[in-house]
C-alpha cells in the first residue's frame, strides 16, 4: 500500500501527458532493472511483448509492480516472484480485459521461464485483452 500511495503522489506531481507517460515508462524499466535475473527476466521479455502487441496500453507501476493501462485502468500486470514470495512469477489481466470465454476462464498465468510457445501465447492474449 505504501508503494501505490507513492506512484499516486508522484503521479500528480506531472504536468503535461507526455512527461507523465515518459516518467511512468522509466518508473517501471526502473523497477524491472531493480528485480532479481529471474524475475528480471521475464518482466523484460513481457514488457516488450506488451509494447508490441498493445502499444495502446500505458506502462505504470501498480502496487510496486509493472502494469499496463488503458485510460488509467489497469488491463494487465507482472507480480514478481521474489516479492511475493511465490515459487513462480505471475502475469495477471483485470476485470478490463476482454478475455471472456463461457462462464469460467483463467485471469493469471504463472511464469517461471518463457518458451517461444509461450511468448506467442502471451502475444495473443494482450491482443485479445484489448481488443
Amino acid at each position: 500500500m505504501k508503494e501505490r500511495a507513492k506512484e499516486l503522489k508522484a503521479s500528480s506531481r506531472r504536468t503535461s501527458r507526455a512527461e507523465k507517460a515518459a516518467a511512468a515508462e522509466a518508473d517501471v524499466l526502473a523497477k524491472i532493472a531493480e528485480m532479481p535475473d529471474g524475475d528480471r527476466v521475464l518482466a523484460e521479455r513481457i514488457h516488450a511483448l506488451v509494447k508490441e502487441n498493445a502499444p495502446e496500453l500505458e506502462p505504470k507501476l501498480w502496487y510496486g509492480m509493472p502494469a499496463y493501462a488503458r485510460d488509467g485502468k489497469v488491463v494487465c500486470f507482472f507480480q514478481s516472484a521474489q516479492k511475493f514470495k511465490t515459487r513462480y512469477a505471475t502475469l495477471g489481466f483485470s476485470d478490463l480485459a476482454r478475455l471472456d470465454d463461457g462462464s469460467m476462464w483463467p485471469a493469471a498465468y504463472a511464469l517461471t521461464r518463457l518458451s517461444p510457445a509461450d511468448e506467442a501465447r502471451i502475444a495473443e492474449l494482450v491482443r485479445r485483452a484489448v481488443a
